[in-house]
């Protein structure tokens, strides 16, 4: 897991501003009225850094912690979390046991998890988390098989192994508020519930909101939502609806430093396969991060970086560990500084840029950061 890097002439670096990580907690509990929040830091933060993640969402109130695997929710228990923690996704045969007895809340979704959770009791009940699937057909019971788990889960309550503590589902279209997909999943997950209480089971937590849901469908809200992405102050809706209309401050800037800077002559090519020919004498800046770091290679030719006061284009192929940046006729030296992406507020470049470039979402872009760039934390709200 990412931990806090001291600043330095580092080759390149993440800044994550836990300041702003704060006022998007404290911004999205906020529109959610009696309903908890939980605080979804699954893939390392989103790239942000889990650890330092959910110490700052704590600290402004998030009532739980959302991990989707279980080392990612051990790992919150070792590093000092105590409070209410909710991991979904897991296989036959993974360590249940040990999640069981740190009392973290896990998900099952077929009989076979329930029969898994009860055989991992030891001195304290297993806390599930019965998921129904709403029409996403992904993780969840099917409607038709939706009695049968809990019924399954009922058998092992009376056997005081088990507590059925939430009944939850997942939006597959909340990034599209008027879809009638959400509508439909819904009236499923309510119907879902009704059948539960019919079998006697009433959760104390209902939930089917991600980051979507949360900020434009009020609806789906229950008793607790689960935002991800607007944790990290990128909106799941894009340009069509960006963080700062939403009231949300994206959290960070990838920031590195030129290794190197030479003029080409018109006719120059970039990179492997030379896909760009410069069409005059032109400056060029070597920026020393790739795929390898987690730069999409599909942004080549195109990627937007802030450079020698300007925005600047990525021209040539995106390499494993390094790329090109255009810099015309800019006076520029190895050293010198070249934003990436950030919040947007000096002039550079969004992840949701690097999204349009790279043709995917503004999440991919933040997430799969490699480890090869150090974290920095600093914090606006201090």
């Amino acid at each position: 897991m990412s931990e806090p890097q001291e600043s330095s002439n580092v080759r390149a670096e993440a800044v994550v501003d836990l300041g702003a990580i704060r006022h998007n907690v404290a911004t999205l509990r906020a529109r959610v009225g009696t309903a908890q929040l939980m605080t979804v830091v699954k893939a390392d933060g989103y790239g942000h850094g889990m650890v330092p993640v959910a110490r700052a969402a704590r600290e402004a109130g998030a009532d739980w912690i959302g991990a989707a695997v279980l080392e990612e929710a051990l790992a919150l228990r070792a590093a000092g979390d105590t409070g209410p923690i909710f991991c979904w996704l897991t296989t036959p045969g993974e360590p249940l046991a040990q999640a069981i007895a740190a009392g973290i809340d896990l998900s099952a979704s077929a009989p076979w998890e329930i029969d898994e959770l009860a055989a991992g009791v030891t001195d304290r009940p297993a806390r599930v988390h019965l998921k129904i699937d709403t029409g996403m057909s992904r993780g969840g019971a099917v409607p038709e098989e939706w009695p049968a788990l809990i019924r399954a889960a009922l058998r092992e309550v009376k056997t005081g192994r088990l507590e059925i503590t939430g009944i939850w589902s997942h939006l597959s279209s909340s990034d599209e508020p008027k879809s009638a997909a959400n509508e439909a999943q819904v009236a499923t997950f309510e119907s879902a519930v009704e059948i539960a209480a019919s079998l006697g089971v009433e959760p104390k937590l209902r939930h089917l909101a991600n980051s979507g849901g949360t900020l434009a469908l009020p609806e789906t809200h229950f008793d607790l939502v689960r935002p991800g992405i607007a944790t990290y102050g990128l909106s799941p809706f894009g340009h069509v609806l960006p963080s700062s209309e939403l009231g949300l401050r994206p959290a960070m800037t990838l920031r590195a430093r030129l290794a190197m800077v030479k003029r080409v002559p018109a006719g120059a090519g970039v990179s492997y396969g030379l896909t760009w020919t410069a069409p005059r004498p032109s400056t060029l800046g070597l920026i020393p991060l790739g795929y390898g770091d987690g730069l999409p290679r599909h942004a080549s030719n195109g990627a937007p970086v802030q450079a020698g006061g300007a925005r600047r284009t990525i021209v040539g192929r995106i390499c494993m560990d390094q790329c090109v940046v255009n810099l015309e006729d800019a006076e520029a030296a190895a050293g010198d500084e070249v934003v990436l992406f950030g919040p947007g507020t000096g002039g550079e470049p969004t992840a949701d840029d690097w999204a349009d470039a790279a043709g995917t979402i503004n999440y991919e872009i933040v997430t799969r950061l490699g480890a090869r760039i150090p974290r920095r934390y600093v914090d606006s709200g201090r």
